[in-house]
């Protein structure tokens, strides 16, 4: 055996490291793309009071009532 059971050890705990730290990345990049498509879409040009029901009613529907009921 090359190498012992702690090295071993080790190596795994880096990779989850590295592993996490990816996965964290990705997380920020799919929120800045969504952040991306919003400012796209048009809400930004909505007035405060606008949005902010548009935000209160995806809350209280949940996003996949809210896609339904925009889509229907």
């Amino acid at each position: 055996m090359a190498r012992s059971i702690e090295q071993e050890r080790k190596q795994l705990e880096a990779e989850e490291q590295r592993l996490s730290e990816r996965r964290k990345q990705l997380a920020e990049r799919e929120r800045s793309d969504r952040l991306k498509e919003v400012e796209k879409s048009g809400l930004m040009k909505a007035d405060s009071a606008q949005f902010t029901g548009i935000l209160e009613a995806i809350r209280k529907l949940g996003a996949t009532e809210t896609l339904k009921r925009l889509t229907a």
